[in-house]
């Protein structure tokens, strides 16, 4: 009876052994995908009142929690069942985040003067406020579910030799990580002016109050690049899904470098996404 014991902890100790070792590399193979959510992330959980920042990533978060309680089951499901659709899947959400990156681009060049004229308005009423919010909060839910389903596949695809229940332990344990990681360092950079106010407030040596005021003019800047960064990193992300998941683009496509494939692939698949769309609009709106 003791050695049956003994021997069953021996096994769990092996499993756990396993379950740590493909965490930290499945963890490497998700690094780039996390920056990218990072960039994206930053830039939808930004642009917010001083006062909403944190509810509203609060908010984010929690999708993001339910996002990967909805895609676990689900991928592991289908990659025991039906592996064949996981890439048509994640193809489908590589032309969201392509449309979503150029449509971006299209409105700074196109109504850079509508979105200056909007930002000098009236006030807007709570309502609007909040209204305004809840669609942010809605699109920053969306993008989540898309990237956190491709660093689940991602990870998964670093384990798929493992044992089935290696496989839903160690990816679950990323999916979490991931959430707690990226959402964590995005609080951090949209709360950097308070802790900016707060060094500057509190310190009595010339070089902290420097540092204070030095953090609350850097936060603006962050925010403007993230909303770059976060754009291109929608269009690499969508890229990197198409190049890596449609064998004639992998195929043919050898000879450029990867970033720039990636950028342009996800860029002219934007680009053809949103001409579809406003030909269907105009279309619907004549009739």
């Amino acid at each position: 009876m003791a050695s049956g014991f003994f021997a069953l902890f021996d096994d769990i100790s092996v499993l756990m052994d396993d379950i740590a070792v493909m965490t930290k590399v499945a963890g490497k193979k998700t690094a780039g995908v996390l920056g990218d959510d990072l960039a994206v992330n930053a830039n939808k959980a930004s642009g917010f009142a001083s006062s909403r920042e944190l509810p509203v990533l609060w908010e984010i978060t929690k999708g993001s929690f339910v996002n990967k309680l909805i895609i676990l089951p689900i991928v592991f499901a289908l990659n025991y069942y039906l592996p064949q659709v996981i890439i048509p899947i994640l193809i489908i959400g590589g032309l969201y985040l392509s449309y979503e990156g150029v449509e971006k681009i299209y409105e700074w060049i196109f109504h850079k003067q509508d979105i200056k004229k909007n930002k000098d308005l009236v006030e807007k009423t709570k309502e609007e406020i909040l209204k305004e919010e809840k669609k942010k909060i809605k699109s920053a839910i969306i993008t989540d579910f898309i990237l956190s389903l491709e660093i689940v596949i991602v990870a998964l695809g670093t384990v798929l030799k493992e044992p089935f229940l290696v496989q839903i332990v160690t990816v679950t344990i990323i999916a979490i990580l991931a959430t707690i990681g990226v959402y964590g360092l995005v609080a951090l950079i949209v709360r950097l002016d308070d802790i900016g106010i707060y060094i500057f407030e509190h310190s009595q040596s010339t070089f902290s109050k420097k540092f204070g005021s030095f953090l609350v003019s850097l936060l603006p800047k962050i925010v403007k690049s993230l909303s770059i960064i976060g754009t291109f990193a929608m269009l690499l992300v969508a890229g990197s899904i198409f190049l890596h998941n449609i064998h004639l683009l992998h195929e043919n496509l050898k000879f450029l470098p990867t970033f720039m494939l990636e950028l342009v692939i996800g860029f002219v698949t934007g680009m053809i996404i949103l001409l579809m769309v406003k030909i269907l609009t105009r279309v619907f709106k004549s009739n």
